[in-house]
C-alpha cells in the first residue's frame, strides 16, 4: 500500500508544493495580525494546530478545512483524532486491548457504523474530482498538482489499485500529517520561549540573513536549509518532544538476530522508544535531559551523525514516517517565517497552556 506512493513523498517532488503552503501561512498570518489587535491573549498552540491541518488540506485536497477561517475545530476533528491517538496509546501498547475492542465482533456490531468527518471529506473530493474527469468541469479550483491528483494518476495507471487506497492514502496525510506536525511547531516555540538565549540567537540569524538579502518574506525552504542555529533549534525540539511517544516495534526475521550482544529469536518483538533513546546520556552528552540546540553545531562531525541516526521522531530506516517531508517543509517555513514577523512577549501570558496544547 505504501509503494506506490513513495515517491511523492520525497523532498525533491514535495518541494512543489511549496507555493501552496505559502499560500496558507500568507493567510495564517493576516489571521494572527488580526488577532495582534486584541488585547486578550492568543492562544497560539490552536493556531498552529489549526495551520497544519489547513495545510495538509490545501496541499492533500486544493481545499483548506477551514479551521483558520471559522478559528475552531472544524466538525469536531481534531477532538476525534486526539481521541484516536488517546486510544492508540492504550491499544499499542497493551494488546489485549485491541483484541478486547476494536477487534471484538461483538463489539462492533453492537457500536453504530460512523463515517469520520476526515474521511467524509476525503469522499467528498474524491467525488468531486470523479464529476471532473466525467462531466469535463473547470479544473481552475483544483491544484492539478495535489495529493488526490497525483493518487488519481497512481490509480489509473494500476487498475488493480482498489479504490478504497485513494480514500486510506488522503486520510492517512490528514490524520497522521496533521497532529504530528502540531506538536512539533509547538514544542518548537515552547522551548524557545522559555529558553530566551536561544530566542535572541535565532533572531540574530534572522536578521543577518534578511539583512542580506537571504530571507523572503515568507522564507522559502531553500533559503531555511542555509539557518544554521535554525536547524539546530528544530532538531532540539524534536528529541526533547518527540510527536511519538511508545516503543517502534519490530518483529525480528527469520533465524534470529543479534541486537547490542543480545541474541533475539526470530519472531520475537523488539522495539525502541524515542523517548527513551533521545535522553540517551552515551549517544546526546551528559546533559541529555535539557534544552542545548549547540549540541548541533560544531564540535565532532562522527558525533553529530551518531546523533542524526538516533534521532527516531519520525522512525528510522526503511520504515521512516513518508510524512516525514511534508511536516519538515512546513516547519522550516512557517517558524522563521513567524518569528521574523511577530516578536513574542518577554513573559508569555501562560507557558503552561502552551505546554498543555503540546502535551495534547
Amino acid at each position: 500500500m505504501k509503494r506506490p506512493i513513495a515517491s511523492i513523498y520525497s523532498m525533491s517532488t514535495l518541494v512543489e508544493f511549496e507555493p501552496y503552503v505559502d499560500t496558507t501561512i500568507d493567510f495564517f498570518l493576516k489571521r494572527l495580525e488580526a488577532q495582534s489587535q486584541i488585547t486578550e491573549p492568543c492562544d497560539l498552540g490552536k493556531w498552529l494546530q489549526w495551520f497544519a491541518f489547513d495545510v495538509m488540506g490545501e496541499i492533500t485536497f486544493s481545499k483548506r478545512l477551514g479551521f483558520l477561517d471559522k478559528a475552531e475545530d472544524v466538525d469536531g476533528i481534531m477532538a476525534q483524532i486526539f481521541s484516536m491517538f488517546r486510544y492508540a496509546a492504550w491499544a499499542g501498547q497493551i494488546p489485549w486491548v485491541e483484541r478486547l475492542w476494536a477487534k471484538n465482533a461483538w463489539v462492533r456490531a453492537l457500536l453504530p457504523e460512523e463515517t469520520t468527518p476526515v474521511v467524509s471529506f476525503a469522499l467528498a473530493r474524491a467525488k468531486e474530482r470523479t464529476s471532473i474527469e466525467t462531466e469535463k468541469v473547470v479544473l481552475s479550483d483544483y491544484n492539478s498538482k495535489d495529493f488526490m491528483s497525483r493518487f488519481l494518476e497512481i490509480k489509473k495507471k494500476d487498475p488493480s489499485i482498489p479504490d478504497w487506497f485513494v480514500t486510506a492514502w488522503t486520510t492517512s496525510n490528514m490524520l497522521a500529517g496533521s497532529d504530528t506536525t502540531a506538536i512539533l511547531l509547538r514544542a518548537i516555540i515552547l522551548f524557545l520561549l522559555e529558553n530566551p538565549s536561544s530566542m535572541g540567537k535565532l533572531l540574530e540569524e534572522l536578521d543577518k540573513a534578511r539583512e542580506e538579502g537571504r530571507l523572503s518574506r515568507i522564507v522559502t525552504w531553500k533559503q531555511s536549509r542555509e539557518l544554521t542555529y535554525f536547524d539546530a533549534c528544530v532538531k532540539e525540539a524534536e528529541r526533547l518532544y518527540s510527536a511519538i511517544g511508545f516503543c517502534l516495534e519490530r518483529v525480528v526475521p527469520q533465524g534470529g538476530t543479534q541486537i547490542c550482544g543480545q541474541y533475539f529469536a526470530e519472531g520475537t518483538i523488539v522495539g525502541m522508544n524515542p523517548w527513551v533513546i533521545h535522553r540517551d546520556k552515551a549517544i546526546f552528552g551528559p546533559d541529555a535531559d535539557v534544552w542545548n540546540p549547540e549540541r548541533w553545531l560544531g564540535g565532532d562531525e562522527v558525533q553529530r551523525r551518531k546523533m542524526q541516526n538516533c534521532l527516531l521522531t519520525f522512525g528510522g530506516g526503511s520504515r521512516t514516517c513518508l510524512g516525514k517531508n511534508i511536516s519538515y517543509l512546513e516547519i522550516y517555513k512557517l517558524v522563521p517565517t513567524l518569528i521574523s514577523r511577530f516578536q513574542g512577549p518577554s513573559a508569555p501570558a501562560n507557558l503552561n497552556i502552551l505546554w498543555e496544547s503540546v502535551v495534547k
